[in-house]
């Protein structure tokens, strides 16, 4: 019994040593846009003050809220398992990937409108524009989009994981992969507040 427990306790410290090393290569991927950012907004902060005005605040702000919302049910589905709530553990994971859907439904239709009024990278429209908005808009349409991507990794993370727990595989004794994948969702949610600021609120 005491070999078991201790091979359990290797492999999740294993499990959890390798999902931070891999939260530290997607930090510094995002670090490095970052950096970026800032660098070409230090070169041109009028225009990007000027850009941010194409964006739609009150939708930014409701993908923050609709993220840090999915957060809190992501949270309340570990504790539920770690105390064998099975029921509840399914209804937080539902509900996190229902919120992350919700989070590309509104970023899909901001992109439509920006695109049906020619606001993408190469067009008309927006190469008429200063070198600083066109700066702006690479990058919005980079970082948000690549953050989107990640947005739909960790649903499908989270569908995966939740087939698991319903069939028990992941259960009160073994849940690392619930954590695991819980941890990614909310890098992808932490990240999210950090591009919220710097493209919907410009000064």
């Amino acid at each position: 019994m005491s070999t078991s427990v201790a091979s359990h306790h290797s492999d999740y410290t294993g499990a959890k040593i390798g999902m931070w090393l891999f939260l530290f290569t997607e930090i510094l991927l995002f670090g490095g846009l970052f950096l970026l950012y800032a660098v070409y907004r230090a070169k041109s902060p009028a225009e990007f003050h000027e850009a941010t005005k194409h964006l739609h605040l009150a939708l930014g702000l409701s993908n923050t809220l609709i993220l840090l919302t999915s957060s809190l049910t992501a949270a309340l589905s570990v504790s539920a398992i770690r105390r064998g709530q099975k029921y509840w553990a399914l209804w937080g994971i539902g509900v996190t990937v229902v919120l992350a859907l919700a989070f590309l439904v509104n970023k899909y239709f901001e992109w439509k409108e920006h695109i049906g009024n020619g606001m993408f990278p190469g067009s008309p429209a927006l190469t008429s524009l200063s070198h600083g908005e066109n700066l702006f808009f690479g990058l919005y349409y980079t970082m948000t989009g690549l953050h989107g991507v990640h947005v739909l990794a960790g649903a499908a993370l989270l569908c995966v994981v939740y087939v698991f727990v319903n069939r028990e595989k992941v259960n009160q004794h073994s849940y690392s992969l619930l954590e695991n994948a819980c941890l990614f969702w909310h890098l992808v949610d932490l990240i999210w507040i950090y591009l919220f600021p710097l493209f919907y609120l410009v000064t």
